[in-house]
C-alpha cells in the first residue's frame, strides 16, 4: 500500500521527468557519498540534477509522465540524471566521471521520451555545446554573404585602381625613351 510519503517521491520524480529535456539512468553502485556529493556539483553546474531512486518509484513515475520502456533500465541501484537544458552536457558529465571512477555505469536515457541505450547516451555525450552549434549554423549562414561582399569589394577597389592610374596618366607628365619630360596631350 502506498504511503503518503512515497506518493510524494513518484510525485516529484514525475515532475522532474516531464520538466526536463534528458533523463540519464545511471547505477551507482560502490561510490563513495563524497565522490555522489562532486558529482552532483558537477552536474548543478550543466543545469542538470542526480537523484537517487527506488526502482518501483521511478517505474510509477515514468508511467505517470506517459514515458514507456524505462522499467528494464531501473534494477539494482538507480540514480537518475535530469537535465533541465543542454541535454549532452550532463551525458558528457556522466561519461567523464564514468571513464575516470570506473565505478559508475550509465545503463540508458530518455531523450524527446524516446529511451535510449547507453551506447547512445555515450554519442550524445560527444555532441558539442548547443552555443557552438548555433554558433557553426550562423556562421555558414554569414559565409556567403561575406563572399559576397569581398567579391563586390574586389570589383569597386578593381574600378578605383582603374581610375586611378588614368588619373595619374593624364594627369602628370610622361618621359619619353630618352628619360626628358614630354607634357602629355589631352
Amino acid at each position: 500500500m502506498p504511503t503518503a510519503r512515497k506518493e510524494q517521491q513518484v510525485g516529484e520524480l514525475q515532475e522532474l521527468m516531464e520538466r526536463s529535456t534528458a533523463v540519464i539512468v545511471t547505477d551507482y553502485r560502490g561510490l563513495s557519498v563524497s565522490a555522489l556529493s562532486g558529482l552532483r556539483s558537477q552536474l548543478r553546474g550543466v543545469d542538470s540534477e542526480y537523484h537517487i531512486a527506488k526502482n518501483t518509484l521511478a517505474s510509477r513515475a515514468a508511467q505517470s509522465a506517459g514515458i514507456e520502456g524505462m522499467a528494464p533500465a531501473l534494477t539494482g541501484p538507480t540514480a537518475l540524471a535530469f537535465a533541465f537544458g543542454d541535454p549532452a552536457a550532463p551525458a558528457k558529465v556522466l561519461n567523464d566521471f564514468a571513464r575516470t571512477s570506473r565505478i559508475l555505469t550509465i545503463r540508458a536515457g530518455l531523450l524527446n521520451n524516446r529511451m535510449i541505450s547507453a551506447e547512445e547516451v555515450g554519442t550524445l555525450a560527444t555532441i558539442e555545446p548547443r552555443e557552438v552549434l548555433l554558433a557553426k549554423v550562423l556562421g555558414g549562414f554569414n559565409a556567403p554573404i561575406a563572399s559576397f561582399v569581398g567579391v563586390l569589394n574586389a570589383s569597386i577597389s578593381s574600378i578605383a585602381y582603374v581610375l586611378q592610374a588614368r588619373i595619374d596618366q593624364l594627369g602628370g607628365a610622361s618621359e619619353d625613351s630618352d628619360g626628358e619630360a614630354v607634357p602629355v596631350a589631352s
